[in-house]
């Protein structure tokens, strides 16, 4: 299939923008001089960028192909350098709907594929009509692509009967029945209110609007700062005014900059919708970039729950959904998708429990030692603001510069509030680690999705006996150093927390994967993880806690998954349906009784070569 045609002047806009831009420069520079040959050069050379930005897009239109199979979605693209690409539906994570104003408009828009650990975006396709990429989207998450197919031919086939039929009856309901796949019940979970989304604007600070604060003040000014900040004040020799300069300067810029933040909070979170359909979340958000997109929920690694100031205060919160595979920085999410920008405490619990049934209690804090090393770090930090201080007032502005001194008194409340935010605890089934005091963050983490555990000290914790827990899963947030990490506990603690988060990951795989589960675990097929060298050669596995358990680190790529989807190719198979195929013979009926007696220890054992596929075909839902 093709790209919608309006791809090509949309695409040739932005091109030929780009391109006639760049051969300006270039004309500007390599002109000789004279005034008229100056005029028809650069002309010259605009015009044929335009052009080539167009010619290019046409190609590019032209050599651009997708289809998608029953299980795969293949797309060659590519004008200079050709290049094809094939992505099994199993990895595909998420598949995202991006349209601006503009696109809206002519009526088309962009399809961002996501897949199991990868580190940007697999597949784009800009652009494509609005129905064929909401098609894309449900064929590509919900694997319907085959029923889809089979049902259009068996209405193409039966098309002649159903109008023969329709002639006699009077019910017009037959022709109205949607297929399958289009009944699926959608519940709404959540609608940002305008009060929220005012809340939500006003109290949030982006971290880009510092830039676009700073040029607009630029703009504003006319590029000349006397226009805006009072510099005669700061020659004056009046006490204090050089001071109040300075000040007048900083609230401009923070002005500009709040203003700013609260506009791309608004476009950005406008008209915020979240639905729950079968086993997915589907979100829509935004004023002038719509953003469309599904969570799906057995992807889920962590729940972020967020409780920033001045949110907090008011007893609001929000909610974010960290997947497998999503790489920070697409789809403008860092790694974790937002599932309720903001709302209500309760209602945040709520939603979040509808996710992971996760229980309630309290958290345990750090020691109290750990209290005063925050106590002397933020005391350096407050030693260092008075000297540069001393500095600037005695080489360039003289101020009073010893008031800064008075930011001492907030060093012990400091460290009281940092001490207090910080807590963990682990769950019957979760791990929780909360940390943060301005922008306090819960996370929650299943044990069954728990990669690896780290045990780690600085040299500063280990002067005063603490310990850093960190539970890694497979979420693109942990690689940047967002993972649920339990801080500044006491070091015994740390490696009983430890231990007690490796045994929890044994007890749920074994409760979720049963017996037939660890027997794979055991004999190597699956790495877990969490087995030593001595044990992979005696092909015997560890029990739950043991030390060759936790000796595993990160660097190693240990992951340890639900072993419920890493071996559904093998374990879900009856016995007798292993042995006839094998064998090369028709498999049995799974649900006849002979499957029930238990099979001979050489009709049990699988094909070497089934296992080998199965280990493949495992291979990317592993980087979940």
């Amino acid at each position: 299939m093709k790209l919608h045609p309006a791809s090509i002047p949309y695409r040739s806009f932005s091109r030929s923008l780009s391109a006639g831009s760049l051969f300006f420069f270039i004309g500007v520079i390599s002109s000789p001089g004279e005034g008229g040959a100056n005029l028809i050069l650069i002309a010259a050379m605009v015009l044929f960028g335009i052009l080539l930005g167009v010619i290019y897009e046409v190609a590019y239109y032209r050599r651009f192909r997708y289809e998608l199979t029953a299980d795969s979605f293949d797309v060659a693209s590519g004008v200079i350098s050709r290049r094809d690409r094939e992505v099994p539906i199993r990895r595909i994570q998420n598949v995202d709907i991006r349209q601006n104003v503009f696109q809206r408009a002519i009526g088309i828009a962009a399809v961002h594929v996501e897949s199991a650990g990868g580190g940007q975006t697999e597949i784009t396709l800009q652009y494509v009509d609005e129905a064929e990429a909401k098609r894309l989207q449900r064929q590509l998450r919900h694997g319907d692509v085959a029923s889809e197919r089979s049902e259009s031919e068996s209405d193409s086939d039966s098309d002649s009967e159903s109008d023969s039929e329709s002639e006699g009856t009077d019910d017009p309901t037959q022709s109205l029945e949607s297929p399958p796949h289009s009944r699926r019940e959608e519940t709404e979970l959540f609608a940002i209110q305008p009060r929220e989304l005012a809340i939500l604007s006003v109290f949030t600070i982006d971290p880009g609007a510092s830039l676009l604060g700073g040029i607009a003040l630029s703009f504003l000014s006319g590029f000349d700062p006397v226009q805006l900040i009072p510099l005669d004040l700061i020659e004056s020799d009046l006490p204090g005014t050089g001071l109040f300069a300075i000040a007048w300067a900083v609230l401009l810029f923070l002005l500009a900059a709040w203003i700013i933040s609260a506009l791309l909070t608004f476009t950005r979170y406008y008209g915020f919708r979240l639905t729950r359909v079968g086993d997915e979340l589907h979100y829509e958000r935004g004023l002038l970039q719509r953003y469309s997109g599904t969570i799906p929920l057995d992807k889920v690694q962590t729940l972020t729950i967020k409780q920033s100031v001045p949110f907090r205060w008011f007893g609001y919160g929000s909610l974010a959904v960290e997947t497998a595979g999503y790489a920070p920085g697409q789809s403008g999410s860092r790694g974790a998708e937002s599932a309720v920008p903001l709302a209500k405490q309760p209602r945040v619990l709520e939603l979040a429990r509808s996710v992971e049934p996760f229980e309630e209690g309290a958290l345990e804090s750090s020691p109290s030692r750990a209290r005063e090393r925050y106590a002397v770090r933020y005391l350096a930090v407050a030693a260092t603001l008075i000297g540069i201080g001393y500095l600037i007032s005695t080489a360039l502005v003289a101020f009073d510069w010893y008031f800064i001194a008075a930011i001492l008194l907030l060093v012990p409340i400091g460290a009281h509030l940092k001490w207090t935010s910080r807590g963990y605890r682990a769950g019957e089934s979760y791990f929780f680690a909360q940390t943060g005091f301005w922008r306090r963050t819960t996370k929650v983490v299943p044990y069954y999705r728990i990669q690896s555990v780290i045990n780690s000290q600085t040299i500063f914790q280990r002067r005063r006996r603490l310990a850093t827990v960190t539970a890694d899963t497979a979420s693109s947030a942990s690689f940047f150093g967002r993972a649920a990490t339990a801080i500044d506990l006491d070091s015994g603690r740390g490696a009983t927390l430890q231990e007690q988060l490796g045994e929890e990951l044994q007890a749920e795989l074994r409760a979720r994967g049963g017996d037939r589960s660890l027997d794979i675990l055991e004999s190597g097929s699956v790495d877990s993880g969490f087995s030593s060298d001595s044990d992979s050669a005696s092909g015997s596995s560890p029990g739950p806690g043991s030390d060759s358990d936790l000796d595993s680190s990160p660097d190693a790529g240990a992951t340890a998954e639900p072993p419920s989807d890493l071996q559904s190719d093998t374990t879900d198979k009856p016995p007798d349906e292993l042995e006839a195929d094998s064998a090369d013979k028709p498999s049995s009926d799974p649900n006849s009784e002979g499957n029930a007696d238990p099979p001979s220890d050489s009709q049990a054992k699988p094909n070497p070569e089934e296992i080998s596929e199965s280990e493949d075909d495992r291979t990317p839902d592993n980087t979940d």
